[in-house]
């Protein structure tokens, strides 16, 4: 009986019964009242579905409900730190935005939810919520499309998959650059830079040359022609080369380029650092056939040729530079961006609209069913034997097409930093799906022109694709920042002790190249927030801090540039709102 109630009773009783003020007989002056309830805290909360499906960002589990002894002024919410779920419209739990769970990866979740009485008295119980593994479903958690316009497939993009092969081959060839490998292979530096220049601009000359950075894998396809027949040289892609139109900048022209001081005697454009940087190796291999040893500054020998004196990891250098000025540039500021306004009526098995949004999905790099791995899986780190490393097979005919089944580039980090968040990220998610959807919207009107309310939604699911492949990047500098900067722990206590060791000196080359090499990828994408003008001059900023090599000369200067690490780490955090812990523990 709520309190209202019991006033109207006792009215009625005084009417009835003829009590006042005065008189009556004997007793107390509450005799014959009904007392005030006393307010019981709520005893149970429930949720109206207990699962999520899996893969599904922001999916509504359901809506709240609370055991209690009055039905209204109930409120419910979550601990301040809850890294998965959130309420939305008072009572409906939901996924936070952003936010997906992964059947492979856990069968349910865990939230505690409270619930607080018009009183103030509270109730707190921890649900659990079970996660649905969704079967594969073409256009729903598979990127597959059939044609509207024939018979067959209505997506391609094997060109973008021959170059991020080209790519793949030409880290695989700088990788045996060992003082053995040069010594007993008779190798000069002009002859390694004309193979590189042959992988990077020749495409006649290198398309029937078997793949070796596939090794042992069983591939459908076993040279760069099966992927791709002619055509794909990265020279003819890379910012400032290609679609010149279509660029948010003049990339040849000088000054428009930033990131990067030192481009010895090549052009000071995104083409003319890869071109240095080959310059650099084959100066570094033309030193040792000399007969005068590389050595790090604290004397050891440097055995891996494609590490400079100074502490640059040309391999890493080359190949990040290369998704950012390539593969990250032709997605987002090409195919995803002018590319959406092509025709989406007719054409043979696809339009011109669905080819472009396929060539920028191409160029994330994710196999077509990404959704059916766990994040260890596209990590490498463990999980189901038919999908670790990165493939899976899931035609069924027993090799791996290298089109549709294998994972490259930025699509793998996006996994390598869910996996490492300390409070949930799901960049891999949240951009798989947003290409699906946004695929979709295309598909369902091919033969039409996208009217506004359409290319509205198109646009919103390429805004988030685009922007969770960005953030996977930046999440991957932010990686690589901590990691050199525990390296340079490691230098900065060898200077101090004994001396440091080769392998020292180069696992923080390595480190600092892939934190460089990333951090110039950002200026590629018009839609990245360091474009936008509250962000003026940020770039420039991040990398002064960076440098354009690691500082190692002496503990202070080591501790001076460690703390510029810092400052960088900060600037990322705040221009892409990450989370402070998993910034600290990426």
């Amino acid at each position: 009986m709520n309190l209202r109630k019991s006033l109207l009773t006792t009215a009625v009783l005084a009417a009835t019964l003829g009590l006042t003020a005065c008189g009556g007989g004997s007793g107390s002056d509450n005799e014959g009242t009904t007392p005030p309830p006393v307010n019981k805290a709520p005893t149970d909360i429930a949720v109206s579905a207990s699962s999520v499906n899996d893969d599904q960002v922001g999916f509504v589990v359901g809506t709240l409900n609370a055991t209690d002894d009055s039905t209204s002024g109930l409120t419910f919410s979550l601990a301040a730190d809850e890294a998965l779920f959130e309420i939305v419209d008072g009572t409906r739990l939901k996924l936070k935005e952003g936010i997906a769970l992964n059947f492979e990866q856990q069968s349910d979740a865990k939230v505690t939810v409270t619930v607080t009485d018009a009183g103030g008295l509270t109730f707190s119980k921890e649900l659990t919520i079970s996660v649905e593994d969704v079967d594969a479903e073409n256009g729903v958690n598979i990127y597959e499309f059939a044609s509207k316009l024939g018979a067959g497939s209505s997506v391609s993009y094997s060109g973008q998959i021959a170059r991020h092969a080209l790519s793949a081959e030409i880290k695989h060839f700088i990788g045996q650059l060992t003082d053995d490998h040069i010594a007993t292979n008779g190798l000069t530096g002009s002859q390694v830079r004309e193979q590189l220049m042959l992988l990077w601009g020749d495409y006649e000359t290198v398309k029937d040359s078997s793949l070796k950075f596939v090794g042992d894998l069983e591939t459908k396809q076993r040279s760069f022609a099966e992927i791709s027949s002619s055509g794909k040289e990265l020279s003819l892609k890379i910012a400032g080369k290609d679609s010149l139109d279509k660029m948010h900048k003049a990339w040849q022209e000088e000054g428009n380029f930033l990131g990067w001081t030192d481009f010895g005697t090549q052009a000071k454009t995104p083409e003319g650092l890869i071109f240095h940087y080959f310059d650099l190796l084959a100066a570094n291999i033309d030193k040792f056939n000399s007969g005068e040893m590389l050595v790090d500054p604290d004397g050891n020998s440097i055995t891996k040729l494609y590490i400079t004196e100074s502490g640059l990891d040309l391999n890493q250098l080359i190949q990040k530079h290369t998704l950012g000025a390539l593969m990250f540039s032709q997605g987002t500021d090409d195919y995803l961006d002018q590319g959406l306004e092509e025709d989406n009526i007719s054409g043979d098995l696809y339009t011109s609209l669905e080819h472009q949004f396929d060539e920028g999905f191409g160029y994330f790099g994710a196999a077509r069913n990404y959704l059916e791995y766990s994040d260890d899986e596209l990590a490498g780190k463990g999980g189901r034997e038919a999908f670790a490393s990165g493939y899976n097979d899931y035609s069924g005919d027993g090799q791996i097409n290298l089109t549709s089944e294998y994972n490259w580039g930025n699509s793998t980090n996006a996994a390598k930093r869910d996996r490492g968040a300390t409070v949930t990220t799901d960049f891999s998610a949240a951009a798989m799906n947003a290409f699906i959807a946004g695929r979709k919207i295309i598909n369902d009107n091919v033969g039409a022109a996208l009217n506004t309310e359409q290319m509205d939604a198109l646009t919103v699911q390429r805004d988030i694709a685009v922007a969770n492949w960005e953030n996977a990047i930046a999440s991957t500098v932010v990686h690589y920042i901590n990691e050199t900067h525990a390296d340079l722990d490691t230098i900065a206590a060898g200077i101090a002790a004994d001396g440091y060791t080769a392998d020292d000196f180069a696992n923080m080359a390595k480190h600092f190249s892939e934190m460089k090499g990333f951090a110039m990828n950002f200026q590629f994408s018009p839609f990245s927030p360091f474009n936008a003008a509250a962000n003026e001059g940020k770039f420039a900023q991040l990398h002064g801090l960076l440098g354009d090599m690691p500082i190692v000369s002496d503990a202070a200067a080591i501790a001076a540039y460690q703390a510029n690490l810092m400052a960088a780490r900060d600037l990322l955090q705040s221009i892409y709102g990450f989370n402070a812990d998993n910034v600290a523990n990426w």
